[in-house]
């Protein structure tokens, strides 16, 4: 069934009745010419103009292309509250293959409605989209960030992404072992690409044994042939059975986290730079049954949204990088609630952002 516009009814009903909708705008976006097909969505403009990056993905349908955006847009609203930014949550995502769609006409169509919006949304990169492309989208629309140097921008947010989540790995150490240090511990990581490769870095840095799986073979030589004491396995499947993992990163895409895949986890920690990990809800709690200490993606992952908001008010990398570093604190006081509250750590980490949006709302 659909409407008189085209639209799933299915989509409209999320946007308008679920509880994975609630947000306050969705716009379609088509430019025929260079085929462009976006949907940008804002969920919360509470705490300010809704910040978040632009997904170029090959979706199998637009349905799938819009709840992706409005589940991505709603987890920028929790990840900037829970980064202590004053930003609200919106998400993008273009429609279709990078490597044979993506151009310059096409970015620029993208920037246009992108600045139409006013500010209400401002752009980065996400899985897809890169530097130089913000570099492009910029030349249509000053609401970008992620740009590169040369133009006035931050550069690669991955940098600071892989150190916050490395941050919430040893908070999750602490918690749990009483002992901040990764040395000799276990620890596989899915996905090693933009950002990956540099938890990679870190962790090899301290001494920890690392496993990796990536779809590229590419992606996984890179760190082999660096680190040659990095193990690769050949896919996730068999990383979440590695015998003795003490930790498990997914640094892909989402939705890791499911039926199929607690059960057989054998890590005592979860904490990666994946968004939307949890497939559905109820995950947290059997990842809680089975003793498993989660920590909730978009906390760990905002050292990158932490950087691209620096970016509006004139970059500093080493205040970007203390603020980043404050995600160790932050998953601290997460794990507290969640034990002082009785509740799995993404109840909790959700309860502190949900409060601290509906604050500003009271305040306007």
């Amino acid at each position: 069934m659909t409407d008189v516009t085209g639209a799933s009814a299915d989509v409209l009903h999320t946007l308008f009745h679920s509880d994975q909708g609630g947000h306050e705008q969705v716009v379609l976006c088509q430019d025929r010419p260079s085929g462009l097909k976006a949907v940008i969505a804002i969920h919360s403009t509470a705490l300010g103009p809704a910040l978040g990056g632009t997904r170029f993905y090959p979706y199998a349908s637009e349905a799938e292309a819009v709840a992706d955006a409005l589940n991505l847009a709603r987890g920028m609203s929790y990840k900037n509250a829970m980064a202590g930014l004053d930003h609200g949550g919106g998400k993008a995502v273009i429609i279709g293959d990078p490597d044979t769609l993506k151009s310059e006409e096409l970015l620029l169509a993208y920037g246009r409605f992108v600045a139409s919006l006013g500010g209400r949304y401002v752009t980065a990169c996400d899985v897809g989209t890169y530097v130089a492309d913000m570099d492009v989208v910029a030349r249509e629309c000053r609401w970008t960030t992620g740009r590169s140097p040369e133009n006035g921008g931050a550069g690669d947010s991955s940098v600071l992404t892989a150190f916050g989540v490395y941050q919430g790995m040893r908070a999750s150490a602490q918690h749990l072992w009483g002992d901040p240090s990764l040395r000799a511990k276990r620890i596989g990581i899915a996905g090693v690409g933009k950002v990956g490769h540099h938890l990679v870095e870190h962790l090899v840095a301290e001494g920890a044994e690392v496993f990796v799986t990536d779809v590229r073979e590419d992606a996984v030589r890179r760190i082999t042939e660096r680190h040659d004491k990095v193990l690769a396995v050949a896919d996730t499947d068999e990383l979440i059975r590695v015998d003795g993992l003490s930790v498990y990163a997914p640094c892909a895409l989402g939705g890791a986290l499911n039926d199929d895949t607690v059960p057989v986890l054998t890590a005592e920690i979860v904490c990666g730079a994946a968004n939307n990990q949890l497939s559905h809800p109820g995950v947290e709690k059997d990842l809680a049954d089975r003793g498993i200490l989660y920590a909730p993606d978009y906390v760990v992952n905002a050292g990158g949204v932490i950087q691209v908001a620096d970016e509006l008010h004139g970059f500093d990398f080493e205040r970007c990088r203390a603020k980043a570093a404050g995600i160790y604190d932050t998953t601290l006081a997460i794990f507290a609630r969640a034990k002082a509250d009785g509740i799995p750590p993404a109840a909790a980490a959700d309860r502190i952002a949900e409060q601290r949006m509906a604050e500003a709302r009271r305040k306007r």
